[in-house]
């Protein structure tokens, strides 16, 4: 398969043809601790004047997450889990056509997340939480994303360790019945890795383009900005706009970000420039 081109693939109604432009994945964290300080818990109604807003700036899928990864965060009960986003997830796909994610490495949650409206899996723990994901996804038809994740930052070889994590995950996945074209891999920028591994993540994305999937990159706010510009979560706009734009010239299809509206003319701009993608 040729690396600069993964295909198509349906999520929902919507069809996202890998290669034309990049497609921006809006974050909805329906937690009380969020990093990034954007997390909105227990309040349904700002939850869905969110995703609308999100729909109207243009995201083409909005990421749903019901527990914070940031560093020192403990896992949420699963009962807790789906107490917080399948209300939000079965009002926001009444009201909204724009497809849904559920982020989460939970069967209990993703499960009832697609029964609920929900049309993609997210997975921050590629399989490596629980495998049975991957028989969901390809029970449902839906799209899985696969992010590289560990719990330290001990590497023999960056590149080479974290692109063979992903491949394991990428045949269990196959495996369990997936069509290649629903699998997206994220090389997990942020998670068990340090500063220096991100940027050399950052300057080799080329590398995960030739596994022949599309590429989810999920830098918006992260620490890595903050490290480098000694800035707080809600100052890191243009640091993720640096992210964003570099991303894309490396190959990947989804961005992940909190600032839709502000990210997607960032795509756009790019997108111009890399793609010849005019809108």
């Amino acid at each position: 398969m040729n690396p600069k081109s993964a295909g198509t693939t349906f999520c929902g109604q919507t069809e996202f043809v890998w290669g034309k432009r990049t497609y921006i994945m809006g974050i909805v964290n329906v937690t009380p601790d969020s990093f990034s300080g954007d997390g909105i818990a227990g309040n349904v109604k700002k939850v869905v004047e969110q995703a609308r807003q999100f729909a109207e700036d243009g995201a083409d899928i909005i990421d749903i997450g019901g527990e914070s990864t940031r560093p020192g965060s403990k896992p949420v009960p699963v009962e807790e889990e789906l107490k917080r986003v399948i209300p939000v997830i079965e009002k926001i796909a009444a009201e909204i056509k724009v497809p849904l994610s559920i982020d989460t490495y939970k069967y209990e949650v993703a499960s009832r997340a697609l029964s609920s409206g929900a049309n993609m899996i997210n997975d921050i723990w590629g399989l490596k939480h629980d495998p049975r994901l991957a028989d969901l996804a390809a029970e449902k038809g839906v799209p899985i994303v696969l992010m590289h994740n560990q719990e330290d930052t001990k590497y023999y070889e960056l590149i080479p360790d974290i692109i063979e994590s992903l491949k394991i995950s990428m045949e269990l996945t196959l495996d369990a019945g997936v069509p290649r074209e629903n699998i997206i891999i994220d090389p997990g920028i942020g998670f068990g890795k340090t500063l220096q591994h991100n940027l050399e993540i950052m300057r080799h994305l080329d590398k995960f383009k030739e596994l022949g999937h599309p590429v989810l990159l999920g830098t918006s706010r992260k620490s890595m900005i903050g490290l480098v510009l000694n800035l707080p979560p809600d100052q890191r706009l243009e640091g993720t706009a640096a992210t964003v734009a570099l991303g894309i010239a490396g190959g990947v299809d989804i961005v992940r970000v909190h600032d839709v509206g502000k990210m997607r003319r960032v795509c756009l701009m790019t997108d111009a420039i890399v793609r010849g993608f005019v809108n």
